[in-house]
């Protein structure tokens, strides 16, 4: 059986307006907001490829890839 591929959030930051949704969202804190109040993916050893972020984002700014 073939392992699948863990996709990882890619955040456009030009548009993500700073409200912090994905990070409240994210199950294993691996986003954080910065300090101009942007989400960044800061620690993409603990993203487990959920969707959360993705899902959660009222901007469309997260997409996993």
């Amino acid at each position: 059986m073939a392992r699948k591929e863990k996709k990882m959030p890619a955040i456009n930051r030009e548009w993500c307006k700073g409200c912090g949704i994905c990070v409240e969202f994210c199950p294993k804190d691996a986003l954080v907001m910065d300090e101009r109040e942007k989400a960044t993916f800061a620690y993409p050893e603990k993203c487990n490829g959920c969707g959360m972020c993705e899902l959660w984002c009222p901007d469309l700014a997260i997409e996993l890839k």
